[in-house]
């Protein structure tokens, strides 16, 4: 099987100045990383900075398929650059429209959408439709945060080192409690930057559940057993919160991430993993990418095996 980074960006060209690092807009150097690497694929999608959640419905149609678009010619002519179509979850209508456009078309491997941020909660009403088709065809989403909203966060540059695990957490917690993720077993979450900051939170939310604290709804499974659903990828920048990932998800539920090419990424992905044992690598950038990615059947995890995971 083809070693897989699930987790890179490009950036299409659009009508203004370029933004961000250079080499969003070098599918070459995207290229010279996975040789780099030594990785077959690398599943790429369009950076924060261009998903413009801010956008009221009539300029949003527009972006989204512009940057979708844009994508596809970016990557052209570079096989094994496979892209994610955008999907912009503040408009869930119009996040369906652009997922009916785009779900013939082979070429991409799946959707990304925003963690948080200004999209709408996840487990609005108004998203269920997108949910089913989703969930009927056996989608994968790659949730990512974009912008968040707390100006508190402004100094120590907190929006990207606290906000975004924070955006992430709060995304797979609107997925939990809304029972999402629990009624829709055909698709497939996947969350960046190993789950930032779930795997430290799982205990509380089922002790909230436990413990029916006002607001917890009566749920289909539980907050524990829920997050075992979710795909994670290993950019933790540290082993004991891989370690904790691992517990939380379950082993056969992390893959291989860089964030190419933004600084607070990785050139070597392996190596956050690499503590967990060749066997482990191997299956991150392999079966598990293959499986989350929808190419091939997951692997059941019992309540016996979790444990002992």
């Amino acid at each position: 099987m083809p070693g897989i980074d699930l987790h890179t960006h490009l950036a299409p060209r659009v009508d203004e100045p370029p933004v961000g690092p250079p080499a969003l807009y070098r599918p070459d150097l995207l290229e010279e990383y996975l040789d780099e690497a030594d990785l077959d694929e690398a599943i790429v999608t369009i950076p924060p900075p261009f998903f413009r959640q801010g956008l009221d419905e009539p300029e949003a149609r527009a972006w989204v398929r512009s940057v979708n678009d844009g994508l596809l010619r970016a990557r052209d002519g570079h096989d094994r650059l496979t892209p994610l179509a955008y999907l912009p979850l503040e408009h869930p209508e119009l996040a369906l429209d652009e997922y009916e456009r785009v779900r013939d078309d082979e070429t991409w491997a799946g959707l990304t959408g925003a963690a948080g941020g200004g999209s709408s909660s996840l487990a609005a009403p108004e998203l269920a439709p997108l949910w089913k088709a989703l969930d009927e065809d056996g989608r994968m989403l790659l949730l990512h945060p974009g912008a968040t909203p707390d100006p508190r966060l402004a100094p120590f540059y907190l929006t990207n080192l606290l906000g975004n695990p924070g955006e992430t957490a709060l995304a797979a917690a609107q997925l939990v409690f809304g029972d999402v993720l629990a009624r829709h077993p055909g698709m497939r979450f996947v969350l960046v930057h190993c789950g930032g900051l779930l795997p430290a939170v799982v205990g509380r939310w089922q002790r909230g559940a436990d413990t029916h604290r006002p607001g917890v709804p009566d749920l289909s499974e539980s907050p524990r057993e829920s997050v075992r659903r979710f795909y994670v990828d290993c950019l933790a920048h540290d082993r004991a919160v891989v370690d904790l990932a691992v517990t939380m998800f379950g082993r056969d539920r992390i893959v291989l991430g860089s964030d190419w090419p933004f600084p607070m990424g990785t050139r070597d992905p392996r190596a956050l993993v690499a503590h967990r044992g060749e066997d482990f690598v191997h299956r991150a950038e392999t079966r598990t990418a293959q499986v989350a990615l929808g190419r091939s059947g997951p692997t059941v995890l019992t309540a016996r095996t979790a444990a002992s995971s």
